[in-house]
């Protein structure tokens, strides 16, 4: 059996040593010196049978505690719901985690939160990468009835959002629209000009890093240019607060 040295979604960085055998494969991000496998980027291993590979980090989305997320039922469980948080990993919603008692003996979880159903939750525990939970009981939570979705890099996350919600408010503003931005880069939207605030959307992300994105923005829109550029958000990915109006 081949002894790996870093297993299954964990971290490495260019140069690691993921696997000391010939009966393995480099497969994407990296590549063999003499008898191992090394990661060529900061990232997570992912071993596909024989094929050892690194998914990147850029453009990964990894949890954090208090990240509100939109995330998609993807399985039942007699005790919760497993969500898909665009990820590598997944997140669990428990019982204990909705608003409200549930009878499971008089009510199937179906009815409350079906399979393929997306909700906005949040991150409220991350033991370890594959030990993570969300919650329901932020005011801030609820299902996402219709709409529709779009995703961005998360890493471009905070600038979409912008200091103290300024991007996003000017995009809201202009196009009427309503929006909830994950943590984890899906955007949802419903009402007013939705096609215009995903080309605003799609704007931020193409120019994520240059300056005077608001004003620019703010004229794709049809709006005036701003006294000041609020330029966006903390740097790090899915620690800025959305604001909701």
């Amino acid at each position: 059996m081949t002894d790996f040295l870093k297993k299954e979604r964990e971290f490495v960085v260019p140069g690691d040593l993921i696997v000391a055998s010939m009966d393995n494969l480099p497969g994407k991000n990296a590549y063999r010196e003499g008898e191992g496998i090394y990661a060529k980027k900061l990232g997570l291993v992912s071993i596909a049978n024989r094929v050892v590979s690194v998914i990147p980090l850029n453009g990964i989305y990894i949890p954090k505690v208090d990240d509100m997320v939109i995330a998609e039922i993807k399985e039942i469980q007699s005790n919760g719901w497993v969500l898909d948080i665009n990820s590598p990993y997944e997140a669990f919603l428990p019982l204990s985690g909705v608003r409200g008692y549930i009878d499971t003996n008089r009510t199937k979880l179906s009815t409350v939160y079906d399979v393929g159903e997306r909700i906005y939750a949040k991150i409220i525990v991350v033991n370890q990468l594959d030990n993570m939970y969300a919650s329901m009981h932020d005011m801030e939570t609820r299902k996402l009835k219709g709409g529709r979705l779009i995703t961005m890099n998360p890493a471009k996350v905070p600038r979409l959002i912008g200091r103290a919600g300024s991007m996003i408010a000017v995009i809201k503003k202009f196009t009427g629209c309503n929006i909830y931005i994950g943590h984890n880069g899906v955007i949802w939207l419903d009402g007013g000009q939705m096609e215009k605030a995903m080309e605003a959307v799609k704007l931020v992300e193409e120019q994520a890093y240059t300056t005077g994105l608001t004003d620019r923005v703010t004229a794709m829109l049809g709006g005036k240019k701003e006294e000041k550029d609020e330029e966006g958000g903390r740097e790090e990915a899915g620690r800025t607060e959305a604001v909701e109006d």
